[in-house]
Order: structure tokens, then C-alpha cells, then sequence
């Protein structure tokens, strides 16, 4: 594997980037939708949260406060 990185060749701004990605659109193709149907409650086992995880998460503010 070799150390060599490529020097960037220049900065792109956003309106570039945009251009970019709208001239490259009619070639994306977007998956079917498919339905998701819910899953009770009752067949969702075996997931734990370690109690650190669940007190960092507990102080955390909801978004937008």
C-alpha cells in the first residue's frame, strides 16, 4: 500500500458542488418505496442499554431547546 496522498487540485465551492451533483441526478435512480409494517412491542427482546449510555442520553436536551 502506498503513502502517497494526492495534492488537491483546487477548492470546490458550493455552487460548483451543486452544479455538480444536478448534472449527475438523471442518472440516480431511486429504490422502490416499500410499506414498513410496525413491529409489536412484545417481539422486540434482547436489546440492552448500558446504564451510562442510558444517563448520557437521559441529559441530553431534546433538539430545539
Amino acid at each position: 500500500m502506498s503513502n502517497h496522498i494526492a495534492p488537491r487540485e483546487y477548492e470546490t465551492d458550493l455552487a460548483e458542488l451543486r452544479g455538480d451533483c444536478a448534472r449527475m441526478a438523471p442518472r440516480w435512480v431511486a429504490p422502490a418505496k416499500t410499506a414498513s409494517t410496525p413491529v409489536a412491542p412484545s417481539l422486540i427482546h434482547g436489546v440492552t442499554v448500558p446504564p451510562a449510555s442510558a444517563r448520557m442520553i437521559d441529559a441530553t436536551s431534546e433538539y430545539g431547546d
